[in-house]
């Protein structure tokens, strides 16, 4: 045990230093660890790779900041400036807020924020945009993909790739949400906040096929949403006073349809976990381990929803991860998933794609998390998880979508 505390007393002081080394480093480094520490090499790996010292090759700034590179070269100088800096203000202003706590990518906030220094340092001048220290590898393979459209960016949260537990750690945790258990996610952007009913207007505008139907009641259902579809609703608009509040009485299909519209997709069940999270492990809630009636809209407090972002943001800046509404998943619902799921960007009713490119013809539960206004404590903690019917368009129930940082 002293030689690899050793190790790792070394291994931290690099980091202290450095945040990324080389690939011959990296070697060294590793050879060290076996011959003088007696360690193994994948012992060595795991801690290199636990206390964030990486190699320098595999760091993007781009991907750091949460850019396309390809969407800088059509825009012009100032405006890439005022991007870069916006975009580092919010990562920062997040971290600080986040405390000394380590984040789910082995490095400490600390060491994050001088990360994000160096990225902003390095992408505000046009020269350090093309420096090898970018990653070359990088710049190729992203040119092969589209580019996020910079404006669908806005109000979404870069989550960074890397693995995080997954599942009900805590004496509330039902059998569904075990066994708890390690999920590797891709980076993805996700909205900050639910849909909202202005927001989901301007899609009934220009999508009448998901108007409220005239003379519509609960006693009604068709194919697509059942008799409380958009109930709150007056024929084509929303009350007025609920401009701000996340849209409810809306079904999975109508979820789905909103966010291939918007050039966005429902989270996975995984990613939307991990996002509600915020950073922390082994907690109940997105802000901890105790209830607090000050972070969340839960257990008819306010009697309806509240105002999106009138919460507290968790540590990743997203708002009313838990509490407001109940927020649907792309996955399919199976109590038994986490018994024989995936590790690497898990999903349940078969791949991504072809969920999405076939929607219309599902008939399975959904996925539902985070608990609503109505629900008791036990609902709103990060863990827990439903399914209903994809018809099902409860007063409770909303959404927020997700753009994968690969799209």
């Amino acid at each position: 045990m002293a030689n690899r505390d050793d190790f790792i007393t070394i291994i931290r002081a690099l980091r202290d230093a450095s945040l990324t080394i080389s690939n011959d480093q990296r070697k060294g480094l590793i050879r060290q660890a076996v011959q003088n520490h007696g360690i193994s090499v994948e012992e060595a790996t795991e801690i290199l790779a636990s206390l964030g010292l990486v190699v320098g090759e595999e760091i993007s700034y781009f991907d750091v900041l949460g850019f396309s590179i390809d969407a800088f070269r059509s825009i012009d100088e100032a405006e890439i400036q005022n991007l870069v800096e916006a975009a580092h203000k919010r990562l920062y202003s997040a971290s600080l807020k986040a405390g000394g706590r380590p984040r789910a990518d082995g490095r400490t906030e600390e060491q994050w924020r001088t990360l994000l220094n160096q990225a902003r340092d390095a992408l505000i001048h046009p020269e350090s945009r093309n420096a090898p220290l970018i990653a070359a590898d990088f710049v190729e393979d992203e040119a092969e993909k589209p580019p996020v459209p910079l404006h669908l960016l806005e109000d979404m949260e870069l989550i960074p790739a890397g693995e995080f537990k997954m599942g009900g750690s805590d004496d509330e945790a039902f059998q569904d949400e075990l066994p708890v258990h390690d999920v590797y996610l891709d980076a993805f952007y996700i909205d900050k906040y639910p849909v909202t009913n202005a927001q989901f207007k301007e899609f009934v505008d220009a999508n009448p096929q998901w108007e409220k139907p005239r003379g519509f009641t609960f006693f009604h259902s068709f194919k697509f949403y059942d008799g409380y579809y958009l109930l709150h609703w007056d024929k084509d608009n929303y009350p007025e006073e609920r401009n701000d509040h996340p849209v409810v009485h809306i079904s999975w299909y109508a979820a789905m349809a909103y966010a291939r519209w918007i050039g966005k997709r429902l989270p996975t069940e995984a990613e939307w976990e991990k996002a509600a999270r915020g950073g922390l492990q082994d907690q109940k809630y997105p802000w901890g381990d105790m209830i607090d009636g000050g972070k969340a809209n839960y257990e008819k407090r306010r009697q309806q929803t509240t105002p999106v972002g009138r919460y507290p943001a968790n540590g990743y800046g997203l708002y009313d991860m838990v509490g407001n509404v109940w927020e649907w998943c792309l996955d399919e619902w199976d109590k038994s998933f986490y018994a024989f799921s995936s590790k690497d960007n898990p999903i349940c009713g078969g791949n991504i794609e072809r969920i999405v490119q076939n929607y219309t013809n599902s008939k399975s539960h959904h996925v539902i998390r985070g608990g609503s206004w109505y629900n008791s404590v036990e609902n709103v903690r990060t863990a827990k998880r439903s399914g209903v019917l994809p018809t099902y368009a409860n007063s409770n129930i909303g959404f927020r979508c997700v753009i994968p940082v690969a799209s």
